[in-house]
């Protein structure tokens, strides 16, 4: 198996992330990611289906991009090469936290001090959201692990997961979302639209509101991502589904082989060790995300031609 590219090894590029490696980071990490989530939640102007409140993948690490404060704009980003936070507003000034084993509470204090120190006062709902046995993050001493290596080790898998997406969103004319990363749900997605109208989805997940999932798929969608595991699937996993799921969608033959339909999670699933032991990557993503895309969108009738580019295999 060759290099995905010269000079680097599949380790760097596609690295190994057992979840039971980093279990403890894992849990921490995402609930830092919802405190700076939930700042840029409470500051930028809404957008259709939450957009607002998302991350994006930088060629350093998470970013909420640049969110408005009165006059000001500032950005809160995590960098995984120097394992630290960093705090930068327009008028020049910054402030640094460094990423290190430390409480949820003592980072959100640190957050929200080093905010106040640039003017900026922020108020956000402190209780974590998609989490079993949720603790509020002022509370929180319990969760207090970082592992700078398996943080590298997502952020590596991102960068990759986020490239491949953004090429295969580049296949569509229709609206999409951006290739973004939901603090909530941990894991990076773009969504392509039909043009219709959803029915109203049911609501019930566990510990997120149901006006938050109603706004979210207010619209026929078909869905793709990277998720790093846990719960339902112990180990990392590409994903795609349809909202509402047409019938015969979960019968369809999505490509590749290793790619399967799973009744628990109601989406298709492609293991992240079949991309990672691929021979060549990004073409098997790539079929996996086209594939189940056509499920969605030959099976849910829609207009194809309107909404795809000429090129699009």
């Amino acid at each position: 198996m060759a290099d995905p590219v010269p000079g680097t090894s599949i380790d760097t590029t596609w690295p190994s992330l057992p979840v039971a490696a980093w279990q403890d980071t894992y849990e921490t990490l995402q609930l830092w990611t919802q405190i700076v989530g939930k700042i840029r939640l409470a500051l930028a102007p809404q957008i259709n289906h939450w957009w607002h409140s998302t991350l994006y993948v930088t060629p350093r690490g998470l970013t909420t991009s640049s969110i408005p404060y009165g006059t000001r704009t500032f950005e809160i980003s995590f960098d995984f090469l120097k394992h630290c936070l960093e705090i930068e507003t327009s008028d020049g000034t910054t402030e640094t936290i460094p990423l290190v084993p430390r409480s949820v509470a003592d980072f959100y204090q640190e957050v929200m001090s080093k905010l106040s120190a640039l003017g900026i006062e922020v108020q956000i709902w402190t209780m974590p959201q998609e989490v079993t046995e949720p603790i509020p993050f002022d509370e929180d001493h319990q969760h207090a692990a970082y592992d700078p290596e398996y943080a590298q080790r997502l952020w590596r898998i991102l960068v990759q997961a986020d490239r491949v997406m953004t090429a295969f969103r580049s296949r569509f004319i229709g609206k999409c979302s951006p290739v973004h990363f939901f603090w909530g749900s941990f894991d990076l997605a773009v969504t392509r639209f039909s043009g219709d109208a959803a029915p109203e989805h049911p609501g019930g997940i566990p510990h997120l509101a149901d006006s938050v999932t109603r706004e979210a798929y207010s619209h026929s969608c078909s869905s793709c991502g990277f998720w790093p595991g846990g719960g339902l699937v112990e180990e990392p996993v590409f994903y795609a589904y349809a909202y509402p799921e047409p019938e015969g969608f979960r019968d369809y033959p999505v490509q590749p082989k290793e790619a399967f339909y799973s009744s628990q999670m109601q989406e298709f699933v492609l293991p992240y060790e079949a991309v990672r032991q691929a021979d060549d990557a990004d073409a098997l993503l790539l079929t996996f995300f086209q594939s189940a895309y056509e499920a969605a969108a030959n099976k849910g009738n829609w207009n194809r031609a309107a909404l795809e580019r000429s090129s699009a295999s």
